[in-house]
C-alpha cells in the first residue's frame, strides 16, 4: 500500500510533460512563422519576376 501512495504521490513525469506541452506550443509557432515567410517569399519572388518580365520599366 505504501508503494501505492508513494507512486500517487510522485510528480516527477509533470515536468516531463510540461517540458513536452512547451515543446509542442513552441514547434507550432515555428511551424506558422515558416508557413507564412514562404508565402511572403513567394509572392516578393513573383512581384521581382512580373518586374522583369514587364517591357515598360515601370513596377
Amino acid at each position: 500500500m505504501t508503494f501505492i501512495k508513494k507512486f500517487w504521490a510522485d510528480q516527477s513525469g509533470a515536468s516531463a510533460a510540461e517540458y513536452a506541452l512547451i515543446l509542442a506550443i513552441v514547434g507550432t509557432g515555428i511551424a506558422l512563422a515558416a508557413f507564412q515567410l514562404g508565402g511572403a517569399i513567394s509572392g516578393a519572388m513573383n512581384t521581382a519576376k512580373n518586374c522583369i518580365n514587364t517591357t515598360n520599366g515601370v513596377c
